[in-house]
């Protein structure tokens, strides 16, 4: 499997909490980027996909657009997504995913 947007589908197929890639979630019209945390992390974090805010997963998942979100000095949703496509095909180049 080395089609980028494939390994993505892949990983989304998995309940949230066993996701190692991040993936965009919407509601009440507000759309985030959720970063996957390894077990041990309390909280997955859910950031805007435009703005350079989050809220905890739980929040998100419980009050949607109601969530309270918090400034972020650098990284927004669709940052999150573009480092870990650029993850992703780096490791493809290296023979990770053959």
């Amino acid at each position: 499997m080395t089609d980028i947007d494939a390994i993505f589908a892949a990983d989304r197929q998995r309940p949230p909490r066993e996701r190692s890639l991040p993936w965009l979630e919407t509601r009440d019209g507000i759309t985030v980027v959720i970063e996957p945390k390894p077990h041990w992390a309390n909280d997955m974090r859910a950031f805007r996909s435009e703005a350079c805010e989050y809220c905890a997963y739980d929040d998100w998942t419980t009050n949607g657009a109601r969530a309270r979100f918090f400034g972020h000095v650098d990284t927004c949703g669709q940052d999150l997504i573009r480092k870990a496509r650029a993850l992703v095909v780096g490791e493809i180049a290296d023979g990770h995913w053959n």
